[in-house]
């Protein structure tokens, strides 16, 4: 899909994830898979919108009330920056828990949720527009507790 794209000269990101694979029958490899499955990111006008939903393969545009949704630049540089320089791989979607500000390194100023694995430190950001989230290492150095989120209670 992202060749297709590519060949109306729009420009695309598809985020991948290293990780290492183990079949049944012995052998292990090392794949690149989408961060996001199912999610391709690409620059595309107005003009060109029915014909990249026309393309084989393609599902639809992300969308929020009824109309295409963009995602900010700033936001697509963040997950150019997690995928380039940091070991970011996939994580199901998150809404609520432990909020944590990035304080350090490339990714300062992100919010996301903190979590856990073994001995290591990973906070979890999400991206709304498209309820994706993904979640990278890092040190208690470099994130500080945000305030909780309030969600409202009914009786």
């Amino acid at each position: 899909m992202e060749e297709r794209l590519k060949l109306k000269s729009l420009a695309t990101f598809l985020p991948l994830h290293r990780c290492r694979h183990h079949w049944k029958n012995g052998v292990h490899a090392d794949l690149a898979l989408p961060l996001f499955p199912g999610y391709l990111f690409a620059r595309v006008s107005d003009y060109d919108r029915l014909a990249v939903v026309q393309l084989p393969g393609v599902v639809g545009l992300a969308i929020s009330s009824a109309h295409p949704t963009s995602i900010p630049d700033e936001d697509i540089e963040v997950l150019r920056t997690a995928v380039d320089t940091l070991r970011a791989t996939p994580h199901p979607y998150l809404k609520t828990g432990e909020r944590v500000r990035i304080v350090a390194g490339p990714l300062a100023g992100m919010d996301g949720i903190l979590t856990r694995r073994k001995q290591e430190l990973r906070v979890v950001i999400t991206i709304d527009l498209i309820m994706r989230s993904l979640v990278v290492e890092v040190s208690e150095s470099d994130v500080q507790p945000t305030m909780p989120v309030q969600t409202a209670h009914h009786s």
